[in-house]
């Protein structure tokens, strides 16, 4: 939610009928470690599961080895570039994102609450902003998470919050806010989970989550120079390999895929190495933090093993905002927007953020 404050004071601090995003902004960052130490309470607090450590199964062993981290392709952004050698060592992944029905065993088994599903107790909030601001409107303090609709028809669109929409009761268990349910989406990807929310299933599951260069060496399936998971052209035989955006974003959505939000797990081919999914559907977290420059130092070693991401955040159009890397692009995703679904294609989010198109998958260490 941080990234879609557009607050009006030049210092970034809320007054009096600001959008109620700046206040989220504000308490982000200022407030960063007060909050993470809650998170990481949460998280530590949960032991791990020992069947489910011993569990394989679900998961695709990738084997270790050399690939060409990045792009500089036509469509690649600057943060993808420039492309470096990276290796990896061999590892475990989850075959598909994790499920609701996954997360909802996990949830039950521990008694876990989502980010999203929290409340903020008001002496709490106000004790984190600037002297003097004003009290932060009552919703703010609801729990609440980001849903995408379309805009009003025939409204110009500017930025993100003509899409977005800060809805109170958007969970993972209600996706569209009151009145939603995933009832009978057992086999859809969990979604409106945050970095931490990720973490502690992870744990749960004695699993973590990929490192960027684990997910894109995956990602990329040994298929070298590809622009996608699957090779190079996003459609074969006029239908589209990947749940993503078709038509003009976010007007109108053709639904060439079939599907106009998530879509279950497996519907769609999976990669050279039977990951499914790895373009489109949803967002899929990453351990890194988020560094815009970080590809610079890499290229500046002949070889890199097991890249362990930046050990701080650094975004120069948020430089105050610390975030962790997502990857995969999302059933949001078209080419005049992000065009996230290619293999090197980076995103970033504040790490309690949870949105309609963020989700995550595992990985293990493999012996």
């Amino acid at each position: 939610m941080s990234l879609l404050a557009e607050c009006a004071t030049s210092g970034g601090n809320p007054v009096e009928g600001e959008l109620p995003m700046c206040y989220a902004g504000t308490m982000q960052v200022r407030a960063l470690e007060h909050w993470e130490k809650r998170y990481f309470d949460a998280i530590n607090a949960i032991q791990p599961d020992p069947e489910k450590s011993a569990d394989f199964s679900g998961m695709v062993r990738i084997e270790g080895g050399r690939f060409l981290m990045g792009s500089d392709g036509p469509q690649a952004r600057p943060d993808e570039q420039p492309p470096h050698r990276v290796e990896v060592s061999s590892f475990w992944m989850d075959e598909t994102e994790v499920t609701n029905a996954q997360f909802r065993e996990f949830v039950e088994a521990t008694g876990y609450v989502t980010v999203a599903e929290r409340a903020i107790p008001l002496e709490e909030f106000a004790s984190q902003l600037p002297e003097g601001s004003p009290p932060p409107p009552p919703e703010m303090l609801q729990p609440a998470s980001l849903v995408f609709h379309l805009p009003e028809e025939g409204k110009a669109v500017y930025t993100v919050n003509d899409w977005w929409e800060m809805k109170q009761g958007a969970n993972w268990r209600q996706p569209q806010g009151p009145g939603s349910s995933i009832e009978g989406m057992d086999d859809y990807p969990v979604v409106h989970v945050s970095w931490y929310d990720a973490m502690a299933y992870a744990r749960w599951a004695g699993k973590r989550l990929p490192t960027e260069a684990e997910w894109e060496y995956a990602a990329r399936g040994g298929l070298v120079g590809a622009t996608y998971p699957w090779g190079n052209e996003p459609i074969e035989q006029g239908k589209p390999k990947a749940n993503s955006w078709q038509g003009e974003f976010p007007i109108r959505n053709e639904r060439l895929d079939g599907f106009f939000r998530t879509a279950p797990v497996k519907s769609f081919p999976p990669n050279p190495y039977g990951l499914y999914d790895m373009a489109g559907n949803v967002w899929e977290w990453c351990l890194d933090w988020y560094d815009a420059s970080y590809y610079t130092y890499l290229a500046a070693n002949d070889m890199v093993r097991n890249p362990p991401g930046p050990n701080r955040s650094y975004d120069p159009f948020l430089p105050d905002l610390p975030q962790r890397v997502m990857r995969g692009g999302s059933f949001l995703c078209h080419d005049s927007y992000c065009s996230g679904y290619r293999v090197s294609a980076r995103m970033k989010s504040s790490p309690e953020t949870g949105l309609e198109h963020t989700g995550f998958r595992c990985v293990r260490a493999a012996p």
